[in-house]
């Protein structure tokens, strides 16, 4: 079991849990578990407060090692993952905490296909990071040079990959004053649309506040009242996008990958003629792919678990509830503008508006529920409370779905429910919940 790394790298509050101290020894940790002689590693950032902080660190970190160090500034994630191929680097490393709060930070490593780094990589890394003894580097320092035409290259890449004319159609942006707040809105604009955005100006500390993926009542209002054609919010750091519809409903990456896979096998384009999501999914969302003949897989919650599962069977589409959406003949991992381009041309093309489009799909009620542990313990298997989960899930029969896991970046369990009635998940939720509670402070 790793015991730094999360599903998404390694996250905690910026300068209490996620130390300068711990990113400059991440660094060359990195570098020795690594093991290329010729060590370069592309660096972004998000656009918090402690983001040069931790740069600076890690920087220092690496070159004491003798890595080669390409600075990109602020950029989005998969925009690093895009660099860290094309420029042949050995890996890539996003400084972010994504949809979190300001005061929190992350790092976060691509290897040279610009993929996440495999789980026994990170646990090399885990394990060079533990054995370190002494302050000492190589005995070669390395170069750090300044990426001066990053942006350049991530849009131009963009738009190599979302070829539609968007003239005239109106698209409202909120770029969650994150690391694509210029990107995100210049592809639109350069691909004709009439652009509208909310979230471009960060300071540092306003991050993901009332704005992005998680918060998308500002972005709906702006929708209807600007009377866009189409809406999309980006998180943090640009790797996952939610859509809003013309008329303010939200829509998230299960009805987005429904409506890519419809628009893709009308047009013969679908090959394999297949899916990848992860258990979060909606039943209504396997429903739909079922009515459409197209076949799913499911992965444990987390992008990188959905890549590998693509590149196994091939997939073109995959992707999260939560709106990573992996386009593998693009990108190699969730990117928000790209999603957010493609569906713009995709609605454009089809000649008809997203609510019409989301039809296709009709969502169960699902609820959420985070159960925090003030003990400590966490959820494991032979407790009580999962003979409750097991008794709700047998009453519930074939006209529901009850999932509960650990969280893989916060100490929570995680209990999502589906049901036919809004009423009927939540009271199911808060029953599993209330046992789980119990449970874990007894």
């Amino acid at each position: 079991m790793k015991k730094y790394f999360g599903t998404d790298g390694i996250r905690g509050e910026a300068n209490r849990d996620l130390t300068p101290e711990l990113a400059l020894r991440l660094g060359r940790a990195a570098v020795k578990a690594l093991d290329d002689d010729e060590c370069r590693i592309v660096v972004g950032r998000d656009t918090r407060v402690s983001g040069p902080m931790l740069e600076d660190a890690l920087v220092a970190g690496l070159l004491s090692e003798g890595a080669q160090v390409s600075l990109a500034g602020v950029l989005p994630t998969p925009g690093i993952a895009f660099l860290t191929e094309d420029l042949g680097a050995t890996a890539g490393v996003v400084i972010s905490a994504s949809h979190n709060t300001y005061q929190d930070n992350g790092i976060k490593f691509f290897g040279p296909e610009g993929l996440k780094l495999p789980d026994e990589t990170e646990k090399a890394i885990e394990s060079e990071f533990e054995s370190l003894d002494s302050p000492g580097g190589a005995r070669e320092v390395g170069n750090v040079t300044v990426l001066e035409d990053a942006e350049r290259l991530y849009i131009e890449h963009l738009l190599s990959c979302a070829r539609f004319d968007l003239t005239g159609f109106r698209v409202a942006l909120d770029c969650a004053n994150g690391s694509a707040y210029r990107v995100c809105p210049i592809a639109f604009e350069k691909l004709g649309a009439e652009v509208e955005a909310i979230g471009t100006h960060p300071d540092g500390v306003n991050i993901n506040r009332d704005c992005g993926s998680n918060e998308t009542d500002h972005l709906a209002q702006l929708a209807i009242d600007w009377k866009a054609d189409i809406g999309f919010a980006l998180d943090g750091d640009a790797d996952r996008c939610i859509c809003v519809d013309e008329t303010g409903e939200v829509r998230d990456g299960d009805f987005m990958m429904v409506i890519v896979a419809d628009y893709l096998k009308e047009r013969d384009l679908l090959h394999p003629p297949l899916v990848v999501s992860t258990v979060m999914s909606n039943l209504g969302f396997y429903e739909a792919l079922g009515e459409m003949d197209i076949r799913s897989i499911q992965t444990k919650v987390g992008d990188r678990y959905v890549s590998e599962e693509m590149i196994s069977n091939g997939a073109l589409i995959g992707g999260e509830q939560s709106g990573h959406i992996i386009f593998s003949e693009h990108a190699s991992t969730g990117d928000g503008t790209l999603t957010a381009l493609l569906m713009a041309g995709m609605v454009r093309d089809r000649r008809k508006t997203f609510s019409e489009l989301a039809g296709i799909m009709k969502k169960y009620p699902q609820v959420l529920l985070n159960v925090r542990s003030k003990s400590g313990r966490r959820l494991e298997p032979g407790m009580a409370a999962w003979d409750k989960v097991s008794a709700c899930q047998e009453a519930l029969g074939r006209s529901g779905r009850i999932l509960v896991r650990p969280s893989g970046t916060e100490p929570v369990e995680r209990v999502m429910v589906e049901a036919t009635s809004k009423a009927k998940a939540e009271e199911i939720a808060r029953d599993i919940a209330d046992a789980i509670s119990r449970e874990l402070e007894h």
